[in-house]
């Protein structure tokens, strides 16, 4: 049986992007997941621009805005399984605006999706804050 982390994979779909270092990617994923006692299934990672990620936004969740991630969930029980379209052009400009390294916050909107597809949300105040500090704790846990 292949390793969990192989059932991670990362493509992009209409723009020139390449995630740098997908195998430690995968392994430190797999990691969050197993911090949450989840078991990856099949994660399936998008890069996408802000123009495609709006109209999926759109499209499917009838939200008018841009976003940084969008997060489609097929978990089963303890086995987290997904697909994750993530804007690269969204996550520049926040890496800009935050002040922090590209590869940083590229890191934290991915384990925010992965976070999500765990159980937790960020909808309230009290779930915003516990998110942010489940995604502290998963950028801790890079190699």
């Amino acid at each position: 049986m292949p390793s969990s982390a192989n059932q991670i994979q990362f493509f992009s779909d209409g723009i020139p992007f390449v995630l740098p270092a997908k195998t430690e990617a995968r392994k430190w994923l797999a990691r969050i997941a197993r911090k949450h006692k989840k078991q990856i299934g099949q994660l399936t990672y998008i890069f996408v621009s802000d123009e495609q990620l709006w109209a999926m936004n759109k499209d499917y969740l009838q939200h008018h805005t841009y976003t940084d991630i969008i997060t489609f969930d097929y978990t089963q029980g303890n086995t987290v399984s997904g697909e994750l379209y993530l804007s690269i052009d969204r996550i520049r400009d926040n890496a800009k605006t935050y002040g922090v390294p590209l590869r940083d916050e590229l890191h934290r909107v991915m384990a925010h999706g992965l976070l999500h597809l765990c159980g937790f949300k960020d909808k309230t105040t009290k779930d915003a804050a516990l998110m942010r500090r489940q995604e502290d704790a998963a950028l801790a846990l890079r190699a």
